[in-house]
């Protein structure tokens, strides 16, 4: 129909009062599909959080039950095959040497605890995984989470094993480690080489300066006495790299004992001071005779005895806090010998927390592959720690050599598989 404009009108068609009460009906069941759903998750949540902290005894020493029994066996399993890698580079010399049961039995056994320290992490990782992925395949974590038990809340009782293995593997770094290392050390070489050298070479010392200046020569050193035939060898300030190719000193002081005094510095008897000029002797100066000791203050050499046998050894037999004592003391330390300690002290902080981070990058991890099963799980664990093994690797030949800084090539590694496990895996394993 048109009407007088000529536009075309429209009749409205009226709609059936069934079809509107059908609609009606259909937008009335889905809000309260949608209140529903709410109050279930709401109520989800509400059970969530009051069971994230509550003491659930029972679940805890199951959780910790199943995960002993992997934990155990790999720890026994991962160390036996350290002893037998030591048994087949070492026990050749103990063979030839003609060595008693005993010592060779003892040396072994002072090496454990070296092997440990390394096979901590990636024990709590396996066991960790191991556990969570069999209790996917028996639906029990399901079953704990269907019931209010969240992911990380299940593993209660792993991270308190974890934390534990973590002070465990502090402690075996500080103390026992060390000890051990200097003990194996000591008997191999008795072994081997036989007492008469060993006494011989104990008593002699060889040190350079950290700031390069210096080069000590000792033959017979003693930490509170006096030293005997002492030879040092004074090199420039600007002569460093030179010190480093050619060897060549400006002066060289021996005396045939030597005495440090806190208060003044070092004290030479029968000493003779030779000069260089160009690398030819030019003068030499005697002591009288009869005459006075010479005096060098402290400020022309700050070494004392006790700080010359903490840097003789190699900087990863000392603990923890020697490192942090001669980087604090040693203000004219080189550069090149400040990064080697400095990357060392910031790594012994960062990697026994790497057994602890590992507990909380698993469960996840283990989850995450529930369908997959247990192989799937253990073989990305796997990938994890020979990834972060290659990174510390590599970090660590940074920071030694200057390329980074210590505390980041110290600390990266660990710092970067803690942030892969929150951000990759726990955020997307809810």
């Amino acid at each position: 129909m048109r009407d007088g404009s000529g536009a075309a009108g429209s009749v409205p068609i009226p709609v059936p009062p069934r079809r509107k009460a059908e609609k009606d009906n259909h937008i009335d069941k889905q809000n309260l599909l949608n209140i529903n759903e709410k109050k279930i998750r709401d109520f989800r949540a509400e059970i969530a959080r009051t069971r994230t902290f509550v003491w659930l005894p029972k679940i805890d020493m199951y959780v910790l039950r199943e995960f002993m029994v992997p934990f155990s066996i790999l720890i026994f399993a991962f160390t036996l095959l350290f002893m037998i890698a030591d048994l087949f580079n070492d026990l050749g010399d103990f063979l030839d040497a003609h060595s008693p049961l005993v010592i060779g039995a003892r040396y072994f056994l002072l090496k454990v605890p070296g092997n440990i320290r390394f096979v901590l992490p990636i024990t709590v990782l396996l066991s960790c995984m191991y556990t969570i992925a069999n209790f996917g395949r028996h639906r029990e974590l399901t079953a704990m989470r269907a019931s209010g038990i969240s992911l990380m809340r299940s593993g209660l009782s792993i991270y308190v094993v974890a934390f534990l293995v973590m002070l465990v593997n502090y402690w075996f770094n500080e103390t026992l480690i060390p000890q051990c290392m200097k003990e194996a050390e000591l008997i191999i070489t008795l072994a081997t080489k036989g007492e008469a050298y060993v006494n011989e070479q104990s008593a002699k010392l060889q040190f350079h300066s950290t700031d390069k200046l210096r080069s000590w020569f000792i033959g017979q050193f003693s930490e509170n006495g006096d030293q005997k035939d002492v030879k040092i060898k004074f090199f420039k300030a600007d002569d460093t790299e030179l010190l480093e190719r050619k060897k060549i000193p400006v002066r060289i002081l021996q005396a045939k004992s030597a005495r440090f005094i806190p208060e003044k510095g070092w004290e030479f008897d029968d000493y003779v001071i030779t000069e260089y000029l160009e690398g030819l002797p030019s003068r030499i100066k005697r002591q009288p005779h009869g005459g006075p000791p010479m005096l060098l203050p402290r400020a022309e050499v700050p070494e004392n005895p006790q700080m010359i046998e903490k840097k003789i050894v190699l900087p990863e037999t000392l603990k923890t806090k020697e490192l942090y004592t001669i980087l604090k003391e040693d203000k004219e330390m080189a550069p090149s010998l400040r990064n080697v300690y400095a990357t060392l002290f910031y790594y012994r902080l960062a990697f026994p927390w790497v057994c602890f981070l590992c507990s909380f990058l698993a469960l996840p991890l283990a989850s995450r592959n529930e369908r997959s099963g247990i192989f799937t799980a253990i073989v990305t664990a796997v990938g994890v720690v020979a990834v972060y093994q290659v990174l510390t690797e590599i970090m660590m030949l940074a920071g030694k050599g200057g390329l980074l800084p210590p505390f980041v090539a110290g600390t990266f590694p660990t710092l970067a598989f803690m942030l892969y496990g929150w951000f990759f895996l726990i955020r997307r394993a809810g």
